[in-house]
């Protein structure tokens, strides 16, 4: 149980909070390649911040405060030229870093544009995504994590606007045992109209023990299940979360890209590598939304990620640890919260957070261990709930056609 003020230093992400200032000193992903392409300029709303992305015509990507700092209008609806965006309004001209670069309605002979300088933020595309760095200072590195680089996959991202914020989406990602009572026991109650078996049995293994590990990068999930040995991938391997927004399970990333206080941009990033099968490179990585909701309004609970938004967004906009109980098998959550305020005190000291490198070797690819089948997604079996396989994904075709044919190349089918 927390106090109104914990919960607040959590849970805040706007300028000059302490959560918002420790999230600024990462590379935050924010929105899809894919959705810059048929125009080149996109509002968005990045740690509680309105802001404007472009790509100039040089091909290069912006990212400024929404308003322009002459009248207010939105440069979301600028013109890309080769040095940045125009203001549809009176025309002033903004490089990708902010500066002012021509006031057409002032006078040849005024020096009142070098006076004027607006919010800009760096951008990097990295995996199909933008990202930017909002922090003080010179941007960390933007690290390279295998989904996001490696070679002979297929990729897709869908969206999901939620209106919760981040922590409720990344505590779910220190949480194991949900998944034998939400996915598992409830998912069968909602197919069955029972939460057993037809010999009174459970749907599926029950957790023995969890356990979590801090690394450097995060903090690593494992569970061992009854009947299971410590030899067993999801012990011995178990899969990382990221720190502070991104947990890597099956082949796929779970991304909570962080909008305000009270909205969650959910990315699930589907990164699929098949045995003995040449993917061709895509030009570019397919974007789709990824609905919580019915027509009607209810929630659709017919995939996995499905059933946890219910979970998030029931919880209300911020939830309210003040009330919550908290119990033994709620140590991931617990640990995670002691890590946010122990990274949000080094912040305060003027330190680098966890998860934060500055030198050569992280440069490259990293390669983090996962549990279960992980990369290859050949070996996975058709499930109408995984979010790989959901109705909505625009690869799901490709992903059915690769497999077969990964089974026939490893002589299976």
């Amino acid at each position: 149980m927390l106090t109104k003020e914990q919960n607040e230093r959590l849970t805040r992400v706007g300028p000059g909070t302490p959560g918002g200032e420790l999230l600024r000193r990462y590379w935050q992903p924010f929105a899809v390649v894919a959705d810059l392409m048929e125009r080149k300029t996109k509002k968005v709303r990045v740690l509680g911040e309105d802001l404007a992305l472009f790509r100039d015509n040089q091909g290069r990507p912006g990212l400024v405060a929404e308003l322009c700092p002459h009248r207010r209008c939105s440069l979301a609806y600028g013109v890309p030229e080769n040095e940045g965006i125009r203001c549809p309004y009176h025309g002033w001209l903004f490089d990708n870093q902010g500066n002012c670069l021509e006031q057409p309605a002032e006078s040849s002979n005024s020096m009142f544009k070098h006076r004027i300088k607006t919010v800009a933020y760096p951008v990097q595309e990295l995996g199909g995504l933008f990202w930017t760095y909002m922090g003080p200072g010179d941007p960390p590195i933007l690290l390279r994590h295998d989904y996001l680089v490696e070679p002979n996959m297929l990729r897709a991202v869908g969206k999901t606007m939620l209106p919760v914020n981040w922590l409720q989406a990344m505590e779910n990602s220190l949480d194991p045992t949900h998944f034998e009572w939400l996915h598992a026991w409830y998912g069968y109650y909602l197919e069955h109209g029972s939460g057993h078996t037809e010999d009174g049995g459970w749907p599926q293994q029950r957790h023995r023990k969890i356990g979590f590990d801090v690394t450097e990068y995060g903090v690593t999930k494992r569970r061992l299940y009854e009947g299971k040995s410590e030899s067993d991938r999801q012990w011995s391997l178990g899969h990382p979360v990221f720190f502070p927004n991104i947990l890597k399970v099956g082949p796929e990333l779970q991304i909570r890209c962080i909008v305000d206080d009270e909205h969650t941009l959910h990315m699930v990033y589907s990164a699929n590598r098949f045995k003995g099968v040449e993917i061709p490179e895509q030009e570019v990585i397919p974007s789709y939304d990824f609905p919580y909701r019915k027509p009607d309004g209810d929630f659709d609970l017919t995939v996995t990620l499905q059933q946890d938004m219910m979970a998030w967004v029931t919880q209300g906009k911020i939830s309210d640890r003040t009330v919550e109980h908290l119990g033994g098998s709620d140590r991931g959550l617990m640990l995670f919260r002691k890590i946010m305020d122990e990274q949000m005190r080094r912040v305060e000291l003027g330190e680098d957070p966890i998860g934060v490198f500055r030198d050569a070797a992280h440069l490259g690819q990293i390669d983090t261990p996962i549990d279960g089948e992980g990369r290859d997604d050949s070996e996975i079996g058709d499930n109408p709930r995984s979010t790989n396989q959901n109705p909505w994904n625009p690869i799901r075709e490709d992903v059915k056609r690769y497999r077969l044919a990964s089974l026939k190349a490893q002589g299976v089918a």
